[in-house]
C-alpha cells in the first residue's frame, strides 16, 4: 500500500472524489485510454506517450496496479507489458464520454502547436462518436484503416460494437491517414471533400457510406 499511501487525496466521502484521487494526476487517464485500446508494453506506453519520462510512467503504472485498475502481463518482467483489470475496464465508459466532450470541444479550438497524432487514438474516438439511437435498421461492417491501424464496427440488431481488428467481409472500407481522421471527428473537415480530394479513399456501396456517416455523427455540415 506504499504508493497508495503516500498520495495526497481530496479526503472527501463523494464518488467523483474518490476517482479523481486514483485518475486524476496527469498522464494517468492517458495511460488508461492506451489500455483500453489493447495491452501495451511499457516501451509502448513510453513511446505514445510522449513528455511523459521513463521514472513518471513508472510511478504512475506502479500507482494504478496497486490501486487494482492495471496488471502486469508478467510481475517479473516490467517489459512484458500491462493490461487493464476488469475494474480497470469499467473506466471504458467514463473515457469514451470525457472523449466525446473533447472532440466537441476541440471544434471551437485552434489546435495546439507542434501536437501529435497517432493512429491508435482513431480506435478510442470511433468507439466515442457510435450511438446505437443512429444505427441503422440493416446488419453491415465498416472497415478502417487509420495509417495502417485497422479495426472495424459492426452493426447488427441495432447495435454498433467497435472491434480492434481488421475486417475482409466488411459491407464499408474507409482509409485515411491519422491527421485527416482526427479533422473529420471534430468536425473541421467534410467527408464528401475528403474523399473528393483523395484524402479519404472509400470502397463500397453509397448507401453504406451514408449509413456509416449518420452513425458517427458525421452526416451533417461540419461547424463554422
Amino acid at each position: 500500500m506504499g504508493l497508495l499511501k503516500d498520495r495526497r487525496t481530496y479526503d472527501q466521502q463523494c464518488g467523483l472524489a474518490y476517482a479523481l484521487d486514483v485518475l486524476g494526476e496527469r498522464w494517468t487517464l492517458l495511460i488508461v485510454r492506451e489500455l483500453l485500446i489493447r495491452p501495451r508494453r511499457y516501451g509502448e506506453l513510453l513511446d505514445a506517450l510522449q513528455g511523459i519520462g521513463t521514472n513518471l510512467l513508472a510511478d504512475r503504472l506502479g500507482f494504478l496496479v496497486e490501486a487494482g485498475l492495471v496488471r502486469p502481463l508478467d510481475p517479473q518482467r516490467r517489459t512484458a507489458g500491462y493490461a487493464l483489470t476488469e475494474l480497470g475496464e469499467r473506466m471504458r465508459e467514463p473515457v469514451l464520454s470525457l472523449a466525446r466532450f473533447g472532440l466537441t470541444y476541440a471544434a471551437h479550438q485552434p489546435p495546439p502547436a507542434a501536437s501529435v497524432t497517432r493512429p491508435a487514438w482513431a480506435i478510442l474516438a470511433t468507439d466515442a462518436m457510435l450511438d446505437d439511437a443512429r444505427a441503422p435498421g440493416i446488419d453491415e461492417v465498416y472497415g478502417f484503416d487509420v495509417d495502417g491501424e485497422q479495426f472495424h464496427v459492426v452493426v447488427e440488431g441495432g447495435r454498433a460494437v467497435l472491434h480492434p481488428t481488421a475486417a475482409p467481409d466488411a459491407t464499408l472500407h474507409v482509409k485515411t491517414d491519422a491527421k485527416t481522421f482526427f479533422q473529420l471527428g471534430v468536425r473541421r473537415l467534410d467527408p464528401l471533400e475528403a474523399v473528393l480530394a483523395g484524402s479519404v479513399q472509400v470502397s463500397g456501396p453509397p448507401a453504406a457510406m451514408s449509413r456509416c456517416l449518420r452513425l458517427l455523427g458525421l452526416a451533417g455540415n461540419p461547424p463554422g
